[in-house]
């Protein structure tokens, strides 16, 4: 596979619960299994997609905390998953001081970006997996970024922040980030036996017209078990229902990226 440099997209949504984690683990192991590297950037503090690849945060020596403030090499912080073709880039709670400390730091929006170049052309895609906010590392993300993909949870207040969310990736775009798109939308929770489902759907399109995956994300209980077992759900239960949903939605991104 002739190797171009490796396209950048965060996952972000700055609600909690609506699926970021979940995308960035399973989409990576989906797209690393069809022979595409893929390197899974943990920026939340929270670390929930390090542990959902099996990675223990404790014993973490190095982490995006060490990458993003102490200037640690984002090469020599990466460590190798279980899965196949898939890195980490992994985050611990340490992580949860970084904001306050960005905010005093020189070039504090380049930060991510800086420290990723030399990783870019050493893989397909890297996934940042941001964290439910819109603060600093948000903005690195962001800044860092070729493209977002928004996971967008289908329940009532779905769209709720989302305007605030595209005003900040329009402020990016005019301030830092001049080549930043939108990659995709991507429902999730979704429960096609209820009204309100299509209506959220609807919704969604009208907001983001041309931009809303074919694929969902079903409500699925072996999705939701996975990550406790340090697993992404298709190698934690490949018959799921889940696991169907995450190989489809890799097959759509493939294909709208042109490796399809």
């Amino acid at each position: 596979m002739s190797r171009k440099m490796g396209k950048t997209i965060s996952i972000v949504n700055q609600k909690g619960g609506v699926g970021k984690t979940t995308t960035a683990v399973n989409l990576c192991a989906a797209i690393g299994e069809r022979g595409y590297k893929a390197l899974l950037v943990d920026i939340d503090p929270q670390g929930n997609s390090t542990s959902g690849m099996g990675l223990n945060k404790r014993s973490i020596e190095k982490s995006t905390y060490d990458v993003l403030i102490n200037g640690a090499s984002a090469l020599d912080t990466i460590v190798s998953s279980q899965y196949a073709n898939v890195d980490i880039l992994p985050a611990n709670m340490s992580l949860a001081g970084a904001e306050l400390e960005l905010v005093e730091s020189e070039h504090r929006e380049s930060r991510l970006r800086t420290a990723l170049a030399e990783l870019v052309p050493l893989y397909d895609f890297l996934f940042l997996d941001c964290p439910p906010s819109l603060g600093l590392i948000t903005l690195n993300a962001l800044c860092a970024s070729d493209s977002l993909m928004v996971p967008i949870q289908c329940e009532y207040y779905a769209l709720e922040g989302l305007s605030q969310l595209m005003s900040t990736v329009r402020q990016v775009k005019r301030l830092y980030n001049p080549h930043l798109e939108m990659e995709g939308v991507l429902l999730t929770m979704y429960d096609g036996r209820l009204n309100l489902t299509q209506q959220v759907v609807d919704e969604v399109k009208r907001f983001f017209p041309q931009k809303v995956y074919s694929s969902v994300i079903p409500r699925n209980v072996r999705l939701s078990e996975a990550p406790s077992f340090g697993q992404p759900v298709m190698y934690y239960d490949r018959s799921s229902r889940g696991s169907s949903a995450y190989e489809e939605f890799a097959a759509e991104f493939l294909r709208l990226n042109g490796k399809g």
